[in-house]
C-alpha cells in the first residue's frame, strides 16, 4: 500500500488538537516533501527520518516520491515531535509494517539519526485531550514523555526507547509479543502521593504577625504584600507558604503538570506539589504573563493553583507589574498575535516582598547607642522608590503587613516557632467552611455574593463605613477589606463578620507612604 496514515497530536496554547500524518509513496523524481503548515523544526524531520531509518536497520524508499501531509493544514506544528509518526507512515507506506494496526494508536516523539526516541513538551497534555475525547487509543512515547502522559487517569500509554522497539510492535507479520522487552513497555496511571513535602515554617523563629497574616491568606486564598529590611525573613516565609495550602486534587495537578510540560520543566517527583515560582526581578512583561510565537505561558501561568512570590517587587519593570492586573482579578490570561491566539489559566496566589526605602532600613533604631545599619535616604528618595508601585497594583493585594527584623536573642535562643502542619489544618478547616456556604474561596467572592454571605453586623458596618471615609478607600479596597474579614471571621467560626472581624482586617490595609 502506497498510502498510510498515522495519528499524533499537536500543541496550540494548553490544548492538543488531533493531527493526522498522510504519508504518500509515488513513482516520479526522488525527492521528499513535507506540508501542511509545518515549521522550520518540524521541517527538519526529514533529514532526522531519513537517518534515523537508515541507521536502524529499515529499508528508506530513496527511488520514491515521498509526501507527507500534515492534516489539517491550517494548524500550525512545532518541535520535533512528528519525527516518529512520520517514520511510521513511510515504513506502513512501503509495506515494512502493518498499516491497519497503527489506527489503534497515536505516536509522538524526536528521532536522533540514531533512531533513539528523544522525549517532546507537552505530552501530559496529549494524555488530557485523549482523556477528554474518552476514546480507548494507546499513546506511544519516549522515555520523560510516557512518565507524564501516564498521571492521567484512566489512559493507555507506552514508552518506547528506539524506533526499532516500536516496529517490533507492529511488523507485518506480527511479532511474538515479550512481556519482559525492555524497549516497549506500558505504563500504569501513577496515583496522588499521600502527601506532598514542603518546607516547614517552624524554620523561621518569631514573626507571629506575619504567619498569621498567612494563615488568612491561606484560607482566604488572598494576595499578600510584606514590607520589610533586608534579613527579616520575607524570602523564608514566602518559599513555606505553599505548604500552608490545601493537598491538590488530581485535576488541579493534572492542569499544573501540563503547564510545566509545556515549558519542559516538569518533573516527575514533584508531582502533586503545589508550584512556587520566583522569577528574577529583571523579569520581562512577557516572561511573567507568557508570550512568543506560538504563544508559551509565563510565570503567572505556570504558578497556577500555586504560589507566585516576587521579590523586591519595586525593582520589576513597571510594565511587567501592570501586566499582572487582569490575571490577579479574572485568574486567566490570553495571549493574543496576529496568527492566533492562546488562553492559559493563571489562578494563583501572588506573595510580594518589598523594603521600606531603597537601603532597605527605614524604621530601624536611629539612636546613637545603636551600632547596627541605619537608614540614611532621603523622603524624596523613598517617596520615588513606593512611587514604582502603582495605586491600581496595590489596590489589588489583599493584605499588606510589616516584617520587622529580629533580634539576636529571638533568633538564637527561641524554641523553633510554630510549625506549617497545625497553622495548615487551621486554614483548610475555615477554608472548608467557606466552600461549604458559598462554593469557592471568600477571595472569589464578588458582587450579590459578597453581599449574601458576609452576614455583617451593624457595628461592623458602621465601623467599616468611618474607616473607609476617613482612609478614602476605593471600592476595589473596600471589598477586599470585607473579604479578608469574612476569612478571618470563618478563622474564628464565627457565623456572622463582627467589628473585631473588620478591625483586624483594616490593619492588613496599610497605605504605603514614606515614613
Amino acid at each position: 500500500m502506497s498510502l498510510s496514515l498515522v495519528q499524533s497530536r499537536a500543541l496550540v496554547g494548553l490544548a492538543s488538537p488531533a493531527v493526522t500524518v498522510e504519508v504518500h509513496l509515488a513513482n516520479g523524481l526522488p525527492c521528499f516533501t513535507l506540508v501542511g503548515l509545518a515549521d522550520v523544526e518540524v521541517k527538519e524531520a526529514r533529514e532526522r527520518v531519513r537517518s534515523a531509518l537508515q541507521n536502524s536497520g529499515f529499508a528508506f524508499p530513496h527511488n520514491k516520491r515521498i509526501t507527507v501531509n500534515l492534516a489539517p493544514a491550517d494548524l500550525p506544528k512545532d518541535s520535533g515531535r512528528f519525527d516518529l509518526p512520520i517514520a511510521l507512515g513511510i515504513l506502513a507506506a512501503s509495506g515494512q509494517i502493518d498499516a491497519l494496526r497503527l489506527a489503534a494508536y497515536e505516536f509522538a516523539g524526536e528521532l536522533s539519526l540514531s533512531g533513539q526516541l528523544r522525549p517532546v513538551r507537552g505530552a501530559l497534555s496529549m494524555g488530557l485531550a485523549l482523556r477528554s475525547s474518552q476514546v480507548n487509543t494507546g499513546l506511544v512515547l519516549p522515555p520523560g514523555s510516557a512518565e507524564e502522559a501516564a498521571l492521567v487517569p484512566g489512559t493507555r500509554v507506552f514508552r518506547a526507547h528506539h524506533l526499532s522497539d516500536v516496529v517490533r510492535q507492529f511488523a507485518a507479520p506480527p511479532a511474538e509479543e515479550s512481556a519482559h522487552e525492555p524497549g516497549w513497555v506500558r505504563l500504569s496511571s501513577t496515583p496522588l502521593p499521600a502527601c506532598a513535602r514542603y518546607a516547614d515554617l517552624s524554620d523561621v523563629k518569631g514573626q507571629a504577625g506575619a504567619k498569621r497574616a498567612l494563615e488568612i491568606a491561606a484560607a482566604g486564598g488572598h494576595s499578600v504584600l510584606m514590607v520589610g529590611p533586608p534579613g527579616s525573613g520575607k524570602s523564608m516565609l514566602a518559599h513555606r507558604f505553599a505548604g500552608l495550602l490545601p493537598p491538590m486534587d488530581v485535576d488541579q495537578a493534572l492542569e499544573a503538570a501540563a503547564l510545566a510540560s509545556l515549558a519542559g520543566r516538569f518533573k516527575l517527583a514533584h508531582w502533586a506539589q503545589r508550584p512556587t515560582g520566583h522569577p528574577h526581578h529583571s523579569a520581562s512583561a512577557v516572561a511573567l504573563v507568557g508570550g512568543g510565537s506560538p504563544p508559551r505561558p509565563g510565570e503567572i501561568s505556570l504558578a497556577h493553583h500555586g504560589v507566585l512570590f516576587l521579590d523586591e517587587l519595586p525593582e520589576f519593570p513597571r510594565s511587567a507589574l501592570e501586566a499582572l492586573r487582569e490575571p490577579l482579578e479574572s485568574g486567566t490570561i490570553t495571549i493574543s498575535r496576529a496568527a492566533r491566539s492562546a488562553e492559559f489559566p493563571a489562578r494563583f496566589q501572588l506573595i510580594a516582598a518589598m523594603n521600606p526605602c531603597p537601603c532597605g532600613y527605614a524604621g530601624q533604631p536611629s539612636d546613637t547607642a545603636a551600632q547596627g545599619p541605619q537608614c540614611r535616604c532621603t523622603p524624596d528618595q523613598v517617596r520615588r522608590y513606593m512611587a514604582k508601585l502603582s495605586g491600581p497594583l496595590l489596590d489589588r493585594i489583599d493584605l499588606h503587613i510589616e516584617v520587622p527584623s529580629q533580634n539576636v536573642r529571638t533568633l538564637v535562643s527561641s524554641p523553633p516557632g510554630e510549625g506549617t502542619e497545625p497553622i495548615a489544618r487551621r486554614s483548610l478547616h475555615a477554608r472548608e467552611f467557606a466552600l461549604q456556604r458559598q462554593g469557592c474561596p471568600n477571595q472569589a467572592l464578588a458582587g450579590a455574593a459578597l453581599d449574601a454571605h458576609l452576614h455583617m453586623q451593624a457595628d461592623a458596618l458602621a465601623f467599616l463605613q468611618a474607616v473607609a471615609t476617613r482612609l478614602a478607600w476605593s471600592a476595589r479596597s473596600t471589598h477586599r477589606v470585607l473579604k479578608v474579614a469574612r476569612t478571618i471571621a470563618d478563622l474564628a467560626g464565627s457565623h456572622g463578620t463582627q467589628a473585631a472581624h473588620i478591625a483586624e482586617a483594616v490593619q492588613y490595609r496599610r497605605a504605603l507612604s514614606p515614613p
